[in-house]
Protein backbone atom coordinates (compact mmCIF):
# COMPACT_ATOMS: atom_id res chain seq x y z
CA UNK A 1 0.00 0.00 0.00
CA UNK A 2 2.76 2.40 0.96
CA UNK A 3 4.56 1.60 -2.30
CA UNK A 4 1.44 2.41 -4.33
CA UNK A 5 0.97 5.68 -2.49
CA UNK A 6 4.64 6.52 -3.03
CA UNK A 7 4.36 5.69 -6.72
CA UNK A 8 1.21 7.77 -7.06
CA UNK A 9 2.90 10.67 -5.31
CA UNK A 10 5.88 10.42 -7.65
CA UNK A 11 3.58 10.49 -10.70
CA UNK A 12 1.76 13.56 -9.38
CA UNK A 13 5.10 15.26 -8.64
CA UNK A 14 6.42 14.58 -12.13
CA UNK A 15 3.17 15.79 -13.69
CA UNK A 16 3.47 18.97 -11.66
CA UNK A 17 6.88 19.79 -13.11
CA UNK A 18 7.75 21.26 -16.49
CA UNK A 19 11.27 21.52 -17.85
CA UNK A 20 12.54 24.59 -19.67
CA UNK A 21 15.67 23.87 -21.71
CA UNK A 22 18.86 26.01 -21.49
CA UNK A 23 18.08 27.77 -24.79
CA UNK A 24 14.44 28.53 -23.88
CA UNK A 25 12.36 30.81 -21.71
CA UNK A 26 8.85 30.03 -20.53
CA UNK A 27 5.63 31.63 -19.36
CA UNK A 28 2.87 29.91 -17.39
CA UNK A 29 -0.56 29.92 -19.03
CA UNK A 30 -3.50 29.24 -16.71
CA UNK A 31 -6.93 29.18 -18.36
CA UNK A 32 -5.59 31.50 -21.08
CA UNK A 33 -4.10 33.99 -18.63
CA UNK A 34 -0.37 34.56 -18.84
CA UNK A 35 1.69 34.75 -15.67
CA UNK A 36 3.61 38.01 -15.24
CA UNK A 37 6.85 36.17 -14.45
CA UNK A 38 9.06 34.86 -17.24
CA UNK A 39 10.52 31.51 -16.22
CA UNK A 40 14.28 30.88 -16.79
CA UNK A 41 15.69 27.46 -17.80
CA UNK A 42 15.13 24.69 -15.26
CA UNK A 43 12.21 22.98 -13.50
CA UNK A 44 8.94 24.86 -13.12
CA UNK A 45 6.17 23.76 -10.77
CA UNK A 46 2.69 23.88 -12.33
CA UNK A 47 -0.83 22.59 -11.76
CA UNK A 48 -1.07 19.95 -14.52
CA UNK A 49 -4.87 20.23 -14.65
CA UNK A 50 -5.07 23.96 -15.31
CA UNK A 51 -1.64 25.25 -16.27
CA UNK A 52 0.75 24.72 -19.13
CA UNK A 53 4.08 26.35 -19.97
CA UNK A 54 4.49 28.28 -23.22
CA UNK A 55 8.11 28.07 -24.37
CA UNK A 56 9.97 30.53 -26.58
CA UNK A 57 13.56 30.29 -27.88
CA UNK A 58 16.17 32.41 -26.13
CA UNK A 59 18.73 31.71 -28.88
CA UNK A 60 19.13 33.27 -32.33
CA UNK A 61 16.65 31.70 -34.74
CA UNK A 62 16.97 31.21 -38.51
CA UNK A 63 13.69 31.81 -40.32
CA UNK A 64 13.92 30.86 -44.01
CA UNK A 65 11.59 32.34 -46.61
CA UNK A 66 11.15 31.68 -50.34
CA UNK A 67 9.87 34.82 -52.04
CA UNK A 68 9.63 36.35 -55.52
CA UNK A 69 10.89 39.93 -55.27
CA UNK A 70 9.85 42.63 -57.76
CA UNK A 71 12.65 44.53 -59.50
CA UNK A 72 12.77 48.11 -60.78
CA UNK A 73 12.10 47.00 -64.36
CA UNK A 74 9.08 44.94 -63.30
CA UNK A 75 10.63 41.45 -63.24
CA UNK A 76 10.05 38.89 -60.49
CA UNK A 77 13.26 37.47 -59.05
CA UNK A 78 12.94 34.24 -57.09
CA UNK A 79 14.94 34.35 -53.87
CA UNK A 80 15.69 32.24 -50.82
CA UNK A 81 16.24 34.40 -47.75
CA UNK A 82 17.44 33.70 -44.21
CA UNK A 83 16.21 36.02 -41.46
CA UNK A 84 18.28 35.75 -38.28
CA UNK A 85 16.42 37.07 -35.26
CA UNK A 86 16.05 36.70 -31.51
CA UNK A 87 13.42 37.58 -28.94
CA UNK A 88 13.78 40.51 -26.57
CA UNK A 89 13.24 38.69 -23.28
CA UNK A 90 11.89 41.85 -21.66
CA UNK A 91 8.97 41.79 -24.13
CA UNK A 92 8.07 38.10 -24.10
CA UNK A 93 4.63 38.80 -22.65
CA UNK A 94 3.93 41.37 -25.37
CA UNK A 95 4.85 38.85 -28.08
CA UNK A 96 2.63 36.14 -26.63
CA UNK A 97 -0.25 38.56 -26.11
CA UNK A 98 -0.07 39.92 -29.65
CA UNK A 99 0.45 36.73 -31.65
CA UNK A 100 1.09 33.76 -29.38
CA UNK A 101 3.54 31.18 -30.69
CA UNK A 102 2.81 32.13 -34.34
CA UNK A 103 4.89 35.31 -34.27
CA UNK A 104 7.03 34.18 -37.21
CA UNK A 105 4.09 33.82 -39.60
CA UNK A 106 1.92 36.56 -38.08
CA UNK A 107 4.52 39.28 -37.48
CA UNK A 108 7.94 38.61 -39.02
CA UNK A 109 6.79 37.29 -42.41
CA UNK A 110 4.37 40.14 -43.29
CA UNK A 111 6.92 42.77 -42.27
CA UNK A 112 9.63 41.04 -44.29
CA UNK A 113 7.42 40.79 -47.40
CA UNK A 114 6.60 44.49 -47.23
CA UNK A 115 10.18 45.63 -46.52
CA UNK A 116 11.72 43.33 -49.15
CA UNK A 117 9.27 44.44 -51.87
CA UNK A 118 9.83 48.10 -50.98
CA UNK A 119 13.62 47.79 -51.21
CA UNK A 120 13.91 45.43 -54.21
CA UNK A 121 11.63 47.62 -56.36
CA UNK A 122 14.32 50.33 -56.22
CA UNK A 123 16.97 48.09 -57.80
CA UNK A 124 17.41 46.42 -61.17
CA UNK A 125 17.14 42.64 -61.19
CA UNK A 126 20.82 42.27 -62.06
CA UNK A 127 21.73 44.26 -58.92
CA UNK A 128 20.54 41.35 -56.77
CA UNK A 129 23.32 39.29 -58.36
CA UNK A 130 26.07 41.90 -58.01
CA UNK A 131 27.86 44.01 -55.42
CA UNK A 132 24.55 45.79 -54.73
CA UNK A 133 23.32 42.63 -53.04
CA UNK A 134 24.84 43.61 -49.70
CA UNK A 135 23.15 47.01 -49.87
CA UNK A 136 19.77 45.39 -50.59
CA UNK A 137 20.22 43.11 -47.56
CA UNK A 138 21.16 46.05 -45.35
CA UNK A 139 18.22 48.20 -46.49
CA UNK A 140 15.73 45.37 -45.83
CA UNK A 141 17.33 44.79 -42.41
CA UNK A 142 16.98 48.43 -41.39
CA UNK A 143 13.33 48.59 -42.46
CA UNK A 144 12.48 45.42 -40.54
CA UNK A 145 14.21 46.72 -37.43
CA UNK A 146 12.13 49.88 -37.53
CA UNK A 147 8.89 47.89 -37.50
CA UNK A 148 9.80 44.99 -35.24
CA UNK A 149 11.98 46.46 -32.48
CA UNK A 150 8.93 47.77 -30.63
CA UNK A 151 7.24 44.38 -31.02
CA UNK A 152 10.01 42.63 -29.07
CA UNK A 153 11.72 41.00 -32.08
CA UNK A 154 15.38 41.83 -32.73
CA UNK A 155 16.42 41.26 -36.35
CA UNK A 156 20.15 40.51 -36.56
CA UNK A 157 20.67 39.79 -40.27
CA UNK A 158 18.85 39.40 -43.57
CA UNK A 159 20.75 37.18 -46.01
CA UNK A 160 19.90 36.60 -49.67
CA UNK A 161 21.10 33.00 -49.86
CA UNK A 162 19.88 32.24 -53.36
CA UNK A 163 18.88 34.54 -56.23
CA UNK A 164 17.45 33.08 -59.44
CA UNK A 165 17.28 35.61 -62.26
CA UNK A 166 14.90 35.06 -65.21
CA UNK A 167 16.69 32.84 -67.80
CA UNK A 168 17.19 35.55 -70.43
CA UNK A 169 18.48 38.07 -67.93
CA UNK A 170 20.72 35.50 -66.25
CA UNK A 171 22.44 34.81 -69.59
CA UNK A 172 22.78 38.54 -70.27
CA UNK A 173 24.42 39.03 -66.87
CA UNK A 174 26.80 36.14 -67.56
CA UNK A 175 27.73 37.63 -70.92
CA UNK A 176 28.34 41.01 -69.33
CA UNK A 177 30.58 39.45 -66.67
CA UNK A 178 32.49 37.54 -69.36
CA UNK A 179 32.92 40.75 -71.36
CA UNK A 180 34.19 42.58 -68.28
CA UNK A 181 36.66 39.78 -67.58
CA UNK A 182 37.87 39.88 -71.21
CA UNK A 183 38.27 43.65 -70.97
CA UNK A 184 40.27 43.29 -67.77
CA UNK A 185 42.52 40.68 -69.38
CA UNK A 186 43.03 42.91 -72.44
CA UNK A 187 43.83 45.90 -70.22
CA UNK A 188 46.43 43.78 -68.42
CA UNK A 189 48.00 42.70 -71.72
CA UNK A 190 48.12 46.30 -72.97
CA UNK A 191 49.66 47.43 -69.71
CA UNK A 192 52.36 44.77 -69.98
CA UNK A 193 53.09 45.74 -73.59
CA UNK A 194 53.34 49.41 -72.62
CA UNK A 195 55.78 48.54 -69.84
CA UNK A 196 57.85 46.47 -72.24
CA UNK A 197 57.87 49.29 -74.79
CA UNK A 198 59.02 51.75 -72.12
CA UNK A 199 61.75 49.32 -71.08
CA UNK A 200 62.99 48.97 -74.65
CA UNK A 201 62.89 52.76 -75.14
CA UNK A 202 64.92 53.32 -71.97
CA UNK A 203 67.41 50.67 -73.09
CA UNK A 204 67.74 52.26 -76.55
CA UNK A 205 68.21 55.70 -75.04
CA UNK A 206 70.91 54.37 -72.74
CA UNK A 207 72.73 52.75 -75.68
CA UNK A 208 72.47 55.95 -77.70
CA UNK A 209 73.77 58.07 -74.82
CA UNK A 210 76.68 55.70 -74.29
CA UNK A 211 77.61 55.84 -77.97
CA UNK A 212 77.32 59.62 -78.00
CA UNK A 213 79.56 59.95 -74.98
CA UNK A 214 82.08 57.61 -76.58
CA UNK A 215 81.95 59.49 -79.85
CA UNK A 216 82.50 62.82 -78.13
CA UNK A 217 85.56 61.42 -76.39
CA UNK A 218 87.26 60.15 -79.57
CA UNK A 219 89.47 63.14 -80.42
CA UNK A 220 92.06 62.93 -83.28
CA UNK A 221 94.80 62.50 -80.71
CA UNK A 222 93.04 59.55 -79.05
CA UNK A 223 92.33 57.95 -82.44
CA UNK A 224 95.99 58.33 -83.40
CA UNK A 225 97.05 56.86 -80.07
CA UNK A 226 94.68 53.83 -80.59
CA UNK A 227 96.11 53.31 -84.10
CA UNK A 228 99.62 53.16 -82.61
Amino acid sequence: MATRILGLGLVVLLASCATIQPDEIGVKNTFGKLDDTVQPPGLVLINPLFTRVMRLPARTENYEVDLALPSKEGLNVQTEVSILYRINQDQVLDILTQSGARYEDDIILPVFRSAAADVSSRFMAKDMHSAQRARIEEDILQLMRQYLAERGLIIESVLLKSVQLPPGLARAVEQKLEAEQDAQRMAFVIQQEELEAKRMLIEAQATRDAQQILAEGLTPMILEFRQI
